[in-house]
């Protein structure tokens, strides 16, 4: 609370006070349109109106380097701020780039010039990680770097996508998508691995927290990067069993982890059994490529999108909501509504992984519409605390 000026800051327009603010709300607009168009476009309702990259790529590019990194950078330059202590992205910084990443989106919808939406949508991820090191360098804060890499390479993979686009190379798209997911889950194995266990502890009031087991954390960062890499470079699109035994370590220690952080009374608390569930489908989806690259599955579809929506959508969906709790100031009670979000979310992550083989379309259907309506939940409960000040008047 002191890391500005107290005037300065409560000068700002609360929307732009810190980054949690425009990204949180804008990023699960995106997510609230970006699926049920995308099954809109599946079933071939809306032929006459193409994005500029055409509905497969704008759905996969989208929900990766829209959506996620819009959330992944409104916790990292917010969080930053309690990590090293010093001031957090704000004001018209902030604006700008909050900008910068909406105009983006649109590009792609609206049909401009193909090197202006390529120019806008690249720019984005450097941005943040250059924020981050100005953050995260002066005060040689070691523990961060590689976030600060993983979110470098994740505009690499990016950039591969953008060339892919541009040459219509839809193999070159593909690698570039799986790995950036996958990076995605090294941020997610990060962050999980802090605050999992801690808000564990807070949450349910326990005098000792999970003692921290550094050299699985190590592992489980070191070999997701590695396997994000070898996709990005295509060596993963076909079944390998040195790859199956990499996911099947990935799997067993994240499933080690998800037994290690239990605590029976998550199940009276929505803001940690979301929490709690989001990251057991990571642990399912590193099992699955397991399973598919030792061939007992006949595609990657199942762990691809137990770890997009299960893990990355719930994980998202769960951290938001305490987030913008916590750093608006109020109690860590989420609305019931909330609830009802959380309910919702998982029961469509188990129609898109679990039912699709049997009944496609309706389980898409099924799955788009409680994924649209928990983050409809979330924009309509939480909207107006990202739009105003703290309730308790400080900054932030």
């Amino acid at each position: 609370m002191h890391v500005l000026d107290r005037r300065k800051a409560l000068s700002i327009v609360p929307f732009f006070r810190l980054g949690f603010r425009p990204f949180f709300l804008l990023g699960s607009v995106l997510a609230m349109l970006a699926v049920p168009l995308w099954v809109i476009a599946l079933n071939g309702w809306i032929a006459d109106w193409q994005p500029a990259v055409g509905w497969l790529a704008w759905h996969r590019h989208e929900l990766l380097f829209g959506f996620a990194a819009a959330i992944i950078a409104g916790f990292l330059l917010t969080a930053v701020q309690a990590w090293t202590g010093g001031p957090g992205l704000s004001g018209r910084p902030l604006m700008l780039l909050t900008v910068l990443w909406v105009a983006a989106r649109l590009a792609w919808l609206l049909g401009v010039p193909m090197w202006l939406a390529v120019l806008l949508d690249f720019m984005f991820l450097p941005l943040v990680a250059a924020q981050m090191v100005r953050s995260v360098w002066p005060v040689r804060q070691v523990r961060n770097y590689p976030l600060v890499l993983i979110l470098l390479l994740m505009a690499v993979a990016n950039a591969v996508t953008l060339y892919g686009v541009i040459t219509a190379n839809e193999q070159l798209q593909r690698q570039a998508i799986i790995g950036g997911v996958w990076f995605v889950a090294a941020i997610m194995s990060m962050i999980g691995g802090r605050v999992i266990p801690f808000f564990t502890q807070r949450g349910l009031l326990r005098k000792e927290g999970v003692s921290p087991w550094s050299k699985l954390d190590l592992f489980l960062l070191i070999v997701t990067v590695l396997v994000s890499i070898t996709f990005m470079l295509g060596w993963g699109l076909q079944p390998s069993i040195w790859l199956g035994l990499a996911f099947a370590g990935l799997g067993l220690a994240h499933l080690v982890r998800t037994v290690r952080w239990y605590d029976s009374g998550i199940w009276r608390v929505p803001l940690l059994w979301s929490l709690h569930l989001a990251y057991l489908w990571l642990g399912v989806a590193c099992c699955a490529m397991a399973l598919w690259n030792f061939t007992v599955f006949s595609n990657m579809s199942l762990a691809v999108h137990a770890l997009t929506v299960g893990a990355m959508g719930g994980l998202i969906l769960a951290m938001i909501a305490r987030v913008t709790l916590g750093h608006t100031g109020r109690p860590l009670q989420p609305p019931q509504s909330m609830v009802w979000a959380f309910i919702l979310f998982n029961l469509g992550v188990l129609a898109r992984v679990l039912l699709v083989n049997w009944a496609y379309l309706p389980s898409l259907w099924i799955a788009a519409a409680c994924w649209t309506l928990s983050f409809a939940l979330y924009l309509w409960s939480y909207g107006p605390m990202l739009c105003r000040a703290r309730v308790d008047g400080n900054p932030g």
